[in-house]
């Protein structure tokens, strides 16, 4: 049995009538619901009493240090079975941290601890490396963003990958790192028994200084299928570093993103190497990065070629236009494995999306999902994308956001979706203006077609 809640405020019954269903449940989520260390004394009890329970998620409640004192109670009694625990954004400090390392040294059926953006710091991640390092602690994934950390954290860090082999997923995101401290940690990655299958490191101040580093994790770590160096100033010069582990025979990265990496389109002939010869990348992210039209030309080129095996394309605001769109068409009509492109924030314009929608009605396009806001478009592109809505039932998810379209082109995607071959599912209208009339044809589409989802 399975408790999901969110967004809910708790009344004092609704709560105790959600204490009884509790009592029975495999999983509970109840994130931003308001709680506070008070409903952690309650939760404590069903950790005692219901050794079913295996996932626990308290996102964003003011649970604070004494909430999860309540709920590390019974996180220590021997009936608890609890697998995953989530407390992202509780209002914890390094006071929780003492608690915290207690259960991990105690329960070894604690697999996943996510406990980011809480003002843990430095001395308190510090001390659930002690309780990490505890024979007893069997941690598998272990989610640090956004708890104020610095360099000083990879030495207790490293000490904790060479005693855990079972750690799988390491996310240290939003955190003041810097080149140093990067360095020391990849070092500490290599030498380390673990096999590591997630590294993230966004926003952690990495340049170019210490991709070598992240590249010898790469060759190093057969195990690593999911790499995240977003909003990083790494560069085009870091990029091929990186590339240099990435296209190591040992390397079976899976997922790889690169946001906002100061990248330019001298990166994408390192790039369409990946693509065209690395089969087991399936997912690349290079949004918000000044690739432009020769640049996406590459790319698409490479995906072209029958050894690329990408599933996942996001080229957001990458300084596309026009330009590029027969060269998108072409690898769509070509690449039968695509099944996801995020291009929108580029001023592709309708004659791009014309271009576009020729590749994308070619029997060999694959893809469900199609992201197209903010791609000056107007109602004059409307009847051809009805046309691909209407025609490709692989097609499921539309996002046409931020685009003038008005009454004309929101009427065209209507008559679209209303047909029994469109499987669109979820279209995505976000500031869009139009009609009351044509807000009411929306609504009664919804209700007609109770599968289809129009967020806007």
């Amino acid at each position: 049995m399975e408790l999901d809640i969110q967004c809910e405020e708790m009344s004092p019954s609704r709560w105790a009538e959600l204490l009884t269903t509790m009592k029975s449940c495999k999983t509970i989520r109840l994130d931003d619901c308001n709680l506070s260390s008070s409903n952690c004394e309650d939760l404590s009890s069903i950790i005692n009493t219901n050794p079913s329970l295996t996932e626990l998620k308290l996102n964003n409640n003011e649970l604070g240090d004494a909430g999860v004192e309540y709920l590390c109670k019974g996180l220590l009694t021997p009936s608890c079975s609890l697998q995953k625990l989530w407390l992202q954004n509780c209002n914890l400090t390094s006071a929780s941290c003492e608690t915290l390392r207690s259960v991990l040294s105690a329960q070894p059926s604690l697999t996943e601890l996510h406990v980011g953006d809480n003002r843990l710091g430095t001395a308190g991640v510090k001390v659930l490396c002690q309780g990490i390092m505890n024979p007893s602690c069997k941690l598998q994934k272990l989610q640090l963003e956004y708890c104020e950390l610095t360099a000083d954290i990879v030495e207790a860090l490293n000490a904790a990958l060479q005693s855990k082999p079972t750690l799988k997923e390491l996310s240290l995101s939003n955190n003041t790192l810097g080149d140093t401290a990067v360095k020391q940690l990849c070092q500490g990655l290599v030498e380390a028994s673990c096999n590591l299958e997630l590294l993230h490191l966004e926003n952690c101040g990495i340049t170019s200084d210490s991709c070598m580093e992240i590249s010898a994790v790469l060759r190093n770590k057969p195990s690593l299928m999911d790499l995240s160096v977003g909003d990083n100033k790494i560069g085009d010069s870091g990029l091929a570093l990186l590339c240099q582990g990435l296209m190591h025979p040992s390397c079976k990265i899976q997922k790889l993103w690169l946001w906002d990496c100061d990248l330019t389109s001298a990166s994408c002939k390192d790039l369409s190497r990946l693509i065209s010869t690395k089969e087991t990348l399936t997912e690349i992210s290079l949004i918000d990065n000044n690739l432009r039209d020769s640049g996406m030309e590459m790319l698409c080129q490479a995906l072209k070629d029958p050894k690329s095996k990408l599933q996942e394309l996001w080229v957001r605001e990458c300084g596309l236009t026009t330009a590029c769109c027969k060269a998108v068409s072409s690898a769509l009509s070509t690449n039968k494995h695509l099944k996801v492109l995020h291009i929108g924030e580029n001023k592709l314009g309708d004659a791009g999306v014309e271009l576009l929608c020729e590749g994308l009605m070619h029997p060999n396009c694959n893809i469900q999902s199609l992201w197209l806001g903010n791609c000056d478009l107007t109602a004059g592109c409307c009847a051809t994308l009805a046309t691909v809505m209407a025609t490709k039932q692989c097609l499921t998810e539309l996002d046409l956001s931020y685009n003038p379209l008005e009454d004309e082109g929101i009427r065209k995607i209507c008559e679209a979706l209303k047909k029994p071959s469109c499987n669109v599912q979820q279209l995505i209208l976000y500031d869009i203006l139009w009609s009351s009339e044509v807000d009411d044809e929306l609504r009664a589409l919804e209700d007609s077609k109770p599968e289809v989802k129009i967020i806007s």
